[in-house]
């Protein structure tokens, strides 16, 4: 074999491993693209409109013995109520939370705090006139409803994301698989050629 064979033998396998190493490299940035928009999807969405229906479902608890001066509920099972929203809210300010989704939990949380006030001095007063009540229950429910919103809009935004990344990825597969084709017919141009002697 000659050294000018054996030049294009190893300019041809340079040049077939450069293109598979860029293209899997292309494809692995892309994948991990897809996989963090997923992850992102489940964790920080569906985790925290669970988070969010389950708050929701103790309001409504909260509600009910209000409307219905339920004594033994404010009695014995309001505080472990308050303690299980404490748990929920910790465990939504481990999410991954948006400038918008920043505010409308700051809110929640200011007005959850308002809400344990009101119920303190409720608890305290022989009166028990509920309408503060009620109504500082209505603007968390408020909240709440504002933070589902903000899931569904990022999690079709992730959801957009993911498709474009899946665009991307079958696009370059097929360049891919084009460019293969060529690179392998070059390389058998390049090695077979054999240039005419004088």
């Amino acid at each position: 074999m000659t050294l000018l064979n054996k030049i294009k033998w190893l300019a041809s396998i340079l040049l077939v491993f450069f293109i598979v190493l860029t293209t899997n490299l292309v494809d692995k940035g892309n994948f991990n693209s897809l996989r963090h928009s997923v992850t992102t999807i489940f964790e920080d969405r569906i985790v925290a409109n669970d988070l969010i229906f389950d708050i929701s479902l103790l309001m409504q608890e909260k509600e009910v013995a209000f409307i219905t001066s339920d004594s033994l509920f404010l009695q014995y099972e309001n505080e472990k109520v308050n303690r299980d929203i404490e748990g929920l809210i910790e465990r939504y300010e481990q999410t991954k939370l948006t400038q918008q989704e920043q505010i409308f939990f700051n809110d929640l949380k200011d007005e959850l705090t308002h809400l344990k006030s009101l119920e303190e001095d409720y608890i305290d007063s022989k009166s028990k006139e509920n309408n503060k009540l009620l109504k500082s229950i209505d603007e968390i429910t408020e909240h709440l409803h504002d933070l589902s919103k903000v899931q569904l809009k990022e999690g079709q935004q992730q959801m957009f994301i993911s498709n474009e990344r899946m665009d991307t990825i079958h696009f370059f597969t097929q360049v891919e698989i084009v460019f293969l084709i060529v690179m392998g017919i070059l390389v058998q141009i390049i090695i077979l050629y054999k240039p005419k002697e004088n």
